[in-house]
């Protein structure tokens, strides 16, 4: 029976990877330019996206299978469940979380690197004309490389020979087993925590930004998803009026030929409006080419009529989001005050919290949840699946800035390999964020010990589990302050909060960094949600016409008709011949 029901656990966790590898495929292929598509760069970024979230999704994976030892109903170990066979569970899941955060680690730090020179010391006259070959670029990448793989040798020096936190390991109050065996590791360990610690800190800062803005545009892209005018009745529209105006522009040029001087002033000044209309013209002739997916790849074509069928749901669909964003900030910030108010050392150990004193909505869903497996394992995919997705829109808003400079944006269908790159390399350390403020922030004790319970009562005889059987209100909730004895054999810690919880007390800088930072998310994100009410976000401006700048900045609920008329019209295909969606307003008159 235990076999049969670890191996579910595992077979729904492959199920989840085969699911991911999708996501993350469909996400490099719809935001991948054409025109520069490389078949490593594509290779890389799949993989490594595939990679950090088969990582985080390990988490209702690991708390299963921890959880799957005990009997919550009656606060005790189920039979089968000894010491050994614990160990070796807790052992195998090490292995697994080891091998993933080593694999993130080398791709983030050396592999896309590595992907993203390569890329770069192509040169495509050198190549027809023989003068260079995949060897010389593989040196050239290498020599670049060089720099990255000599920081991680320094970031895992400077792991394995750091002492231990020694204001922790003296502090009386972490006296209890549970802390204790956070400060036992070997140098080893050590590294690879501290360098992971360290990774962790960065995704931290970049996930205040990107994710907090994300997770508030993100249901107001849903919103807003559906086009004021359908793909066809603006190609044909743009068409209409481009001709009308380069009709025009031959009008002036032939009603002034052999006049001494040229165009007077009043026809300069129309001609030169002209112009730049037809520039703009041009520039929506194209956005409604690329919006109807003419000369794509295949999964961008269906993946444009996808969107456009299921349009009248997203207004749905974002109004849920808008609604569970909210109820995750106020998750977070009642976890992120119970903890500056009763962590049982502060900051001497990131902030350790040891059992919540406020009842927290999104925690209190998860452990009811997660005594149904897959229950949890669906919420909690849903769950990563929307930072994950906040974070995408984050950095499409955004772009990839340093400073006030912007290096690359990160639009669909034209984003360059070396964005992509770098992108893919910020979601790797936002990941790793994100694994940090769903076990510690969000749903705290769902992430540390899951839905287990212990018996508060003695055992009658000795050797023997206590009976709650008749005693309901001594099963208590698995806490890391369970002093009781009985807490000590019955309650097993997740893999995934271990490792979480040994950065954050042997290396506190990282804890307390990671644990304001939250609060910093908390307020970015208030921010932009207060903006979004009043004004939606304005996504790639210079592909926009004056007019789509304005549609864009209305309200949320504005013209909804129009909304879904102009997608029953990208679903068919088809545009209206007149009134409605045929006519355009231009200078104060009908076209």
């Amino acid at each position: 029976m235990a076999l049969i029901q670890t191996s579910l656990i595992w077979v729904a966790y492959a199920v989840a990877i085969v699911f991911l590898l999708t996501i993350a495929s469909v996400f490099v292929y719809l935001y991948q330019t054409p025109r520069d598509r490389a078949a490593s760069v594509t290779i890389v970024c799949i993989f490594t996206t595939s990679a950090l979230l088969a990582t985080v999704l390990l988490m209702p994976v690991d708390i299963a299978l921890v959880s799957s030892t005990s009997l919550s109903s009656q606060g005790r170990k189920k039979d089968w469940a000894t010491p050994d066979k614990v160990d070796s569970i807790v052992y195998t899941l090490q292995i697994v979380y080891y091998t993933l955060y080593s694999l993130d680690a080398v791709l983030c730090l050396l592999v896309v690197p590595f992907t993203y020179f390569y890329y770069e010391e192509y040169d495509e006259d050198a190549a027809e004309a023989g003068e260079q070959t995949a060897g010389s670029r593989l040196w050239g990448a290498l020599k670049y490389t060089i720099a990255f793989l000599l920081f991680v040798v320094i970031l895992f020096l400077v792991g394995f020979f750091v002492p231990f936190a020694r204001k922790a390991k003296h502090d009386n109050r972490l006296d209890l087993d549970y802390f204790k065996h956070l400060l036992q590791e070997n140098h080893g360990e050590r590294a690879l925590t501290f360098a992971l610690g360290l990774l962790m800190t960065v995704g931290t800062l970049i996930y205040t930004l990107y994710t907090a803005s994300g997770l508030a545009l993100l249901p107001v892209a849903l919103i807003k998803s559906a086009p004021f005018m359908s793909a066809p009745a603006l190609a044909a529209n743009t068409a209409s009026q481009l001709e009308q105006n380069r009709e025009r522009q031959r009008q002036l040029e032939g009603r002034n030929e052999g006049r001494e001087g040229g165009l007077d002033a009043r026809d300069r000044r129309e001609l030169e409006a002209l112009i730049r209309e037809e520039r703009t013209l041009i520039r929506r002739e194209r956005l409604a080419a690329e919006s109807s997916g003419e000369d794509r790849h295949w999964l961008v074509k269906a993946w444009i009529k996808m969107e456009a069928v299921f349009r009248p749901l997203k207004l749905l669909g974002g109004i849920i989001l808008m609604v569970l964003a909210l109820i995750i900030f106020v998750s977070m910030l009642i976890t992120g005050i119970d903890k500056a108010k009763n962590s049982i050392c502060k900051a001497h150990c990131g902030y350790i919290l040891g059992h919540i004193n406020i009842f927290q909505p999104i925690n209190w869903i998860f452990v009811i949840s997660s005594k149904v497996f897959p229950i949890d394992y669906v919420l909690y995919l849903l769950l990563i699946l929307f930072f994950f997705s906040a974070s995408v829109v984050g950095i499409a808003t955004v772009g990839i800035r340093f400073l006030w400079v912007t290096l690359f944006k990160i639009r669909k269908g034209h984003t360059s390999p070396q964005a992509l790159l770098m992108a893919t390399v910020m979601l790797t350390l936002m990941v790793l964020a994100i694994n940090y403020s769903v076990a510690m922030i969000v749903a705290p004790q769902y992430a540390t010990f899951g839905p287990q319970t212990y018996c508060d009562r003695p055992a009658r005889h000795a050797g023997e589990q206590p009976d709650c059987s008749n005693h309901k209100s001594a099963i208590k909730p698995c806490t890391e302050l369970a002093s009781n004895p009985v807490a000590k054999d019955v309650c097993t810690p997740s893999v995934a909060s271990t490792f979480i919880n040994r950065v954050t007390v042997n290396f506190p800088f990282f804890g307390i960094i990671d644990f304001w930072a939250q609060f910093v998310f908390l307020g970015i994100y208030l921010v932009v949600f207060l903006m979004t009410l009043f004004r939606a976000p304005r996504m790639d401006e210079e592909q926009l016409d004056a007019d789509l700048e304005e549609e864009e900045e209305e309200g949320l609920l504005a013209s909804t008709g129009r909304r879904f008329n102009a997608t029953w019209q990208d679903i068919t295909g088809r545009t209206k011949k007149s009134g409605g969606y045929g006519t355009t307003e231009r200078n104060g008159e009908r076209s």
